[in-house]
């Protein structure tokens, strides 16, 4: 945590000063470039020494951290209060130009882009723009052809990691989405809502003309 911030005496750069020594090495290299510390199973570098361990866990699969309301496990301490968050509905982070809340502290500056239209993100290749970082990588993949992320179980890849899942489940038969009216069950949440209108009779969507 900062606790002081003050100007150099002979410096142009503000002087940080943090009660934790991992957090002012951290900072440091923000300014250095300097990575000392290095993962063992790849080439990536970190400024911070308990950067690398929870850098290894992307490779090694471990889950240390256990939600404490369900079966679900996390490689980071940080994860595990967003994700209790989806059990508690508690939504800390307002937007601050209509009554929206959020879960998460970085999912208020993208929604808030909806309001202001502002598309700060740039495809290289073609004139869009994106509201939120992320979007460009996916996009771009839609004129290089890449398609990074591939299927466990056959030779189909995807440019999205998010269809990997979705796609996996049309060999595991797996259907963890469940209607709230009957027991059918579905591969893709997005199937559900579609569903349970042929209960409802609900209609959401009107003819233009």
């Amino acid at each position: 945590e900062t606790e002081k911030r003050e100007k150099g005496k002979d410096s142009d750069m503000y002087q940080e000063h943090y009660s934790n020594k991992g957090n002012g090495e951290r900072h440091e290299g923000t300014h250095t470039g300097e990575k000392p510390y290095a993962s063992k199973m790849c080439p990536m570098r970190f400024t911070n020494k308990s950067d690398v361990a929870k850098h290894e866990r992307t490779h090694t699969g471990e889950k240390p951290y256990a939600c404490s309301m369900c079966p679900m496990r996390f490689s980071q301490k940080s994860n595990v209060q967003r994700h209790e968050r989806t059990h508690t509905g508690e939504k800390p982070y307002a937007c601050s130009m209509c009554p929206r809340r959020f879960t998460q502290k970085n999912q208020v500056a993208p929604h808030e882009r909806t309001h202001t239209g502002e598309k700060p993100y740039a495809c290289s290749m073609c004139p869009r723009r994106f509201t939120q970082k992320n979007h460009v990588a996916p996009h771009e993949r839609t004129h290089t052809g890449e398609k990074p992320y591939a299927c466990s179980m056959c030779p189909t890849r995807f440019a999205k990691k998010s269809h990997v899942a979705p796609h996996e489940r049309t060999h595991t038969g797996e259907k963890p989405y469940a209607c709230s009216i009957c027991p059918r069950r579905f591969a893709n949440k997005g199937q559900v809502a579609p569903h349970e209108r042929t209960h409802t009779g609900e209609k959401p969507y009107a003819c233009s003309m």
